[in-house]
């Protein structure tokens, strides 16, 4: 089975249940440490599932990092963060190759991409000359470096963050690697119970720091497998068209091919998370609120992205 094959029928019920508890597991350990963003926690773990990437978009100091990090730290896998900053280069991301005085030969240094989870902190800090050097690694899992290609780690997923002021010091990320996101998220503010619930268990050490995992990268890997076998019967396929049909009618650019790939596999996720091998139009309608939006530039009468994809939802029928 390939990666771009969402079609399949065939139903590995074993798989898709310890896929699902996995899930559980992930979100739960991940809620000892970040309150109150239960669903911004399921759809980071539904896209880790379908084989994305996320990019979590807010004002800073309301737990993007901290989020990516608890995350992390649930899976026994590497994980590296990267600082985005003016002055960061290509290179400082993807890795150099240095010249080995002994051997007489170019030694390859890998960077911090080559990891399982890489966190991308203030993406948007970064002229989009250093964004670029994600690009291959998000699109291919592979990083070629003077000729020469290298593999990352399996699994492979980049969450980043941005942060929404400051815009006169910061860069606006291209849509080539915007594209590259299944999922764009907003966490906001929390509430009164939530931020008190948060500012409880900070006191003293930070409950990140006793996060332990609770799976391996080998479960991750059975998981998105168990994923990718989850049924998408026709109906949904070309529900899923037609929404995406609907964007780039109603839209200078609309949701691309790939952009409905991930929404299937999205939707494949979502599934499991909620214990079934097939997937419901209430998948797709949950995951399109995420994964479409940031795909779509200026809409009728100035409409928004999440504006057009509302009015996809509520005028696209499931037949």
């Amino acid at each position: 089975m390939t990666d771009t094959d969402t079609s399949v029928t065939g139903q590995d019920h074993d798989g898709v249940e310890a896929a699902g508890a996995l899930a559980r597991r992930v979100v739960e350990n991940v809620e000892r440490v970040i309150v109150g963003h239960r669903d911004e926690i399921a759809h980071i773990l539904t896209a880790v599932l379908g084989r994305g990437h996320v990019l979590l978009e807010d004002v800073p100091g309301v737990g993007k990092t901290m989020l990516a990090r608890s995350v992390a730290a649930s899976f026994d896998g590497s994980f590296k963060r990267v600082q985005f900053t003016p002055d960061l280069l290509p290179a400082d991301i993807t890795g150099v190759n240095v010249f080995n005085q002994k051997t007489g030969e170019f030694d390859f240094r890998p960077g911090p991409v080559f990891a399982n989870v890489v966190l991308g902190d203030e993406i948007n800090r970064a002229p989009p000359k250093t964004q670029s050097a994600l690009l291959e690694a998000m699109e291919e899992e592979q990083v070629t470096v003077d000729g020469e290609t290298h593999t990352v780690p399996s699994p492979f997923t980049v969450v980043a963050t941005q942060n929404t002021v400051e815009r006169d010091r910061t860069y606006e990320l291209p849509m080539a690697e915007l594209d590259r996101f299944m999922k764009k998220l907003h966490l906001g503010y929390p509430d009164a119970d939530d931020e008190a619930a948060m500012l409880d268990r900070i006191v003293g050490q930070h409950p990140v720091d006793d996060l332990t995992p609770v799976a391996t990268v080998e479960d991750l890997r059975d998981a998105r497998d168990a994923v990718s076998t989850v049924t998408v019967e026709e109906p949904i396929r070309e529900y899923v068209t037609r929404l995406a049909r609907y964007t780039r009618e109603e839209a200078q650019l609309g949701v691309s091919p790939r952009g409905s790939i991930a929404l299937l596999r999205a939707a494949q996720a979502r599934a499991v998370l909620s214990g079934r091998s097939y997937v419901v139009p209430d998948d797709v309608q949950t995951e399109a609120t995420v994964v479409m939006p940031h795909r779509i530039r200026t809409g009728r009468d100035g409409q928004s992205g999440t504006e057009v994809v509302a009015a996809a939802l509520d005028t696209v029928s499931v037949e």
